[in-house]
């Protein structure tokens, strides 16, 4: 910018250090949730600030092109809180702290990969996460009448006695979709060419590819599987450029003669911000569903983990079948709901050495068992919220933000959150798509609330009162 003189306001240029980068750090951490924080952001620095931009510091390559495709439009609006004048953001690599943080992640997330194993590999990447898991195979998947289907449809896609492709799979969370899928690569990996990749993990690969102008390697690598399994499709809704991709990617596979097996958390036709193409596409195979977990097979995975804990822990104190047996009459959740339920019983009888009964463990569960979470929907909390409140169930979900609407919005998804098994994200999708990060905002401003304002407290007592009295 020059003054009236023709000369550079040198001011413009010069270092202002006004903002807080602690207090930031910590507003993007309630933001995002603590395990985005803990994973991405905590080991972001502020190395300069400008009067209109910053520039921030990554450990690693790979962690400052996430952190720039996912959460630095969130970082750049809580920067402009604090600083208006803030117009970008731009990154540098700390080669310092660069070797010892690869070391850190080489550690959980190893890239040497054995290539004798026919698994494709992300090339260049750090975070191999979603690499085939040995635990999750056939042997030790528990089948009962709710997954018997799905589990013989896995099962002949593997001998080839299934002229269905694709074979999609869906059903609730943690249910067993992606144990099935993992067992789908272990058993093919021997003579096939497998490709098991998340659908997020796909996204964020063709958002670099395109950044670094690399599509005709994009296309290359992932239309080169004989075996394409891809977890959590219902997370490719809304992009456009994305969706376009990954149509083009299915046909190609397609008529290559590949296999499809895909994962999702609802069947294709009820997939939301999904082409419709994509859908036919879709359905086009074998569609099965996971159904929720019968009194009999909630039963045989309860003693299966059980059996398993023992032979790993030979000291595990003994848990009577009086007991086993009211955890699966009892806890009708998902599939990792009822280890982790079981995990909590045997942490019981570790500190305090001892075997809990039913009482106890009716003590030890009374946060579960109480409430019947089960039986408690998002709709019904939502329309109760909106009757206490004397709102349309329209306004409250609709995108308007005035004060009247937000707060009831707010604690419908606070309660949806306490009462209920679903997701996060699925509690955002039912309040008309809204994101994760919304309801955990939310979650954590009705939490604060209730603990300094009296009458908000009164309300969610009234509201729990009423949607629990339906049952």
């Amino acid at each position: 910018m020059e003054n009236s003189q023709g000369k550079i306001d040198k001011s413009i240029l010069q270092e202002e250090r006004v903002i807080d980068w602690s207090l930031i750090l910590k507003k993007i951490n309630l933001a995002l949730g603590n395990d985005i924080y803990e994973s991405w952001i905590k080991n972001i620095n502020l190395k300069k600030e400008y009067n209109h931009y910053v520039i921030l510091s990554t450990p690693t390559r790979f962690m400052r092109d996430w952190v720039v495709s996912r959460y630095v439009d969130k970082i750049l609006d809580i920067l402009k809180v604090y600083k208006k004048s803030i117009e970008r953001i731009e990154f540098i690599i700390d080669e310092k702290s660069q070797k010892i943080n690869q070391d850190k992640f080489q550690t959980y997330y190893p890239t040497n990969i054995n290539t004798n194993n026919n698994v494709t590999s992300i090339e260049n990447s750090l975070l191999n996460y979603n690499r085939l898991d040995p635990k999750k195979n056939f042997e030790n998947f528990i089948v009962g009448e709710s997954n018997n289907l799905a589990f013989t449809a896995a099962k002949k896609v593997c001998d080839k006695k299934l002229n269905y492709n694709p074979l999609f799979i869906y059903g609730g969370v943690g249910m067993g979709k992606t144990h099935l899928l993992n067992s789908i690569g272990l058993k093919m990996k021997e003579n096939s060419n497998i490709m098991f990749i998340s659908a997020e993990r796909f996204m964020y690969h063709f958002i670099k590819s395109l950044k670094n102008n690399e599509m005709v390697k994009f296309k290359d690598f992932f239309r080169n599987a004989d075996f394409f399994i891809i977890d959590d499709i219902q997370f490719v809704r809304g992009k456009e450029v994305m969706q376009e991709e990954f149509f083009h990617t299915f046909n190609a596979l397609m008529d290559k003669g590949s296999q499809l097996v895909i994962s999702s958390d609802r069947s294709p036709t009820n997939l939301d911000r999904i082409q419709d193409r994509i859908k036919s596409r879709l359905s086009g195979g074998l569609v099965v569903d996971i159904q929720p977990s019968d009194y009999d097979l909630r039963l045989n995975i309860i003693k299966s983990k059980f059996l398993e804990i023992q032979n790993t822990f030979p000291d595990t104190l003994n848990l009577s079948d009086e007991v086993l047996k009211f955890l699966s009459s009892e806890i009708r959740a998902s599939v990792r709901e009822i280890i982790g339920v079981l995990n909590r019983i045997l942490a019981f009888s570790r500190i305090y050495k001892k075997s809990p009964n039913i009482y106890e463990c009716k003590l030890i569960l009374k946060d579960i068992i109480g409430t019947n979470n089960n039986q408690i929907s998002i709709e019904n909390i939502q329309k109760v919220v909106a009757q206490h409140f004397n709102i349309s169930l329209n306004e409250m979900l609709s995108a308007r933000r005035s004060r009247s609407l937000v707060r009831p919005r707010q604690i419908a998804m606070y309660l949806s959150k306490k009462y209920t098994t679903k997701s996060l994200p699925d509690i955002g999708r039912n309040f008309s798509g809204r994101d994760h990060t919304t309801v955990i905002h939310a979650v954590k401003t009705v939490d604060k609330l209730m603990h300094k304002d009296n009458d908000i407290l009164q309300s969610i007592d009234l509201i729990k009162k009423k949607f629990l009295k339906v049952y």
